[in-house]
C-alpha cells in the first residue's frame, strides 16, 4: 500500500547539562567539570523507494539521542547521536508550526529537520584569575520539536492522464518492467504506479473522473502526483462515444485543482485502437486531432503504433 501524506512528530536530542567538579588530586585543585554533549539532530534523507513513507504509518514520533551530562576530571560528556529519516524522492516535508516548507529533489541529499540542544558548560569553562573556583555550570538547552506533513508528489518525466479504463496501466507494463494491475472495470488503478523507459520515469496516475478535483471517485489524492511531471500523455479510448467530452473533462478537473497544469506540454492518444471499426477510428482521431494534430491512435496489439509511442518518448528523453 502507497502511503503518501502522512503526519509525523520529531523531537532533537537535549543537550547535556555541565557538570561542576573539582580535582581531589592534591597539588592539581581546581574546576574539572566537563560539558554536557549536544543533542543529536534530525535529518531527512533522500532514497529511490518510493513506499519508503510506509514506516509512518503506525510510528508517528521519532526522537533523536539526547547528549550526555558532562563529568570530573575534563570528561564532555558524548554527543547524541542524530536521527536519519528516510523519505523518498518528491517529498514536501511541511513544518505545521512555521509552514514552512522543505522538498527532497534527489537520491542522497540530506536535509536538517530539527536542530540538537547545543550542550551546558561545565565549571571548567567558567574558571578566571578572578573566580578560581566557580561553582557555575550550565544546564543543555533542549532540541527542536517539530510536527511535519510529509506529502510526497511524483517526480517523473511523463505522466499518465486520462479517465479510468483507458489503457494507462497497460502501456506503462508494455514500455516498462512495471507490472501494473490491469482489468476491464474501472478504477482498477487505486494508487500511482511508476516504471522506466530508460532515463525516462513514466508515472500511471489513477483514472481521474469528472468531479475529482473536489473529492469524487478518487479524489484529490492522486492528482498532485501530476504537478511535478514534465510532460502529460493524455489517453483517451476509442471504446469512448464521446471521446472529445472526455478529454474535456480531464482538462476541466487538471484546471480546477491547479491551472498551472493547463500548461504543461501534453500529447493526445486514442488507445485500444484495435477494438474499434476503421472508419469509426478514423473520425474518432479526426476529432481529437482538432485538440492536437500530433494525436495518434495507439493499441498493446499494434506494434507500429507503439513503435510510435517510443519514438516520441525517445524525443523526449534526448531533450533531458
Amino acid at each position: 500500500m502507497l502511503i503518501d501524506d502522512v503526519e509525523i512528530k520529531i523531537n532533537a536530542g537535549h543537550g547535556g547539562a555541565g557538570r561542576v567538579a573539582f580535582n581531589k588530586n592534591l597539588k592539581s585543585l581546581g574546576p574539572v567539570g566537563g560539558s554536557g554533549g549536544r543533542g543529536g539532530s534530525v535529518y531527512a534523507d533522500g532514497v529511490s523507494d518510493l513506499l519508503a513513507l510506509s514506516q509512518f504509518r503506525t510510528k508517528k514520533e521519532f526522537s533523536a539521542e539526547n547528549g550526555e551530562d558532562g563529568r570530573g576530571q575534563f570528561r564532555d560528556g558524548k554527543d547524541g547521536n542524530n536521527l536519519v529519516l528516510k523519505l523518498p524522492v518528491g517529498t514536501v516535508a511541511k513544518n505545521l508550526a512555521s509552514g514552512m516548507e522543505i522538498n527532497i529533489e534527489k537520491v542522497g541529499e540530506r536535509v536538517l529537520l530539527a536542530s540538537g540542544g547545543i550542550g551546558g558548560k561545565g565549571n571548567f569553562q567558567f574558571r578566571s584569575p578572578r573566580n578560581t573556583s566557580p561553582l557555575e555550570s550550565q544546564p543543555g538547552l533542549p532540541g527542536e520539536r517539530f510536527s511535519f506533513r510529509l506529502l510526497l508528489k511524483f517526480i517523473a518525466d511523463v505522466g499518465f492522464v486520462g479517465l479510468p479504463n483507458v489503457g494507462k496501466s497497460s502501456l506503462l507494463n508494455s514500455l516498462t518492467n512495471a507490472e501494473s494491475k490491469v482489468a476491464n472495470y474501472p478504477f482498477t488503478t487505486l494508487e500511482p504506479n511508476l516504471g522506466a523507459y530508460y532515463e525516462l520515469i513514466l508515472a500511471d496516475i489513477p483514472g481521474l473522473i469528472e468531479g475529482s478535483s473536489a473529492g469524487r471517485g478518487l479524489g484529490i489524492k492522486f492528482l498532485r502526483h501530476i504537478e511535478r511531471t514534465r510532460i502529460l500523455f493524455h489517453f483517451i479510448s476509442a471504446e469512448s462515444p464521446a471521446p472529445l467530452r472526455d478529454y474535456k473533462t480531464i482538462r476541466k478537473e487538471l484546471g480546477n485543482y491547479n491551472e498551472a497544469l493547463l500548461k504543461k506540454p501534453e500529447r493526445i492518444f486514442l488507445t485500444k485502437s484495435d477494438l474499434a471499426a476503421p472508419r469509426e477510428l478514423k473520425e474518432k482521431l479526426s476529432e481529437i486531432k482538432k485538440m492536437d494534430p500530433r494525436a495518434i491512435a495507439i493499441s498493446i496489439h499494434d506494434s507500429e503504433s507503439i513503435k510510435k509511442l517510443e519514438k516520441i518518448l525517445n524525443a523526449i528523453k534526448a531533450e533531458k
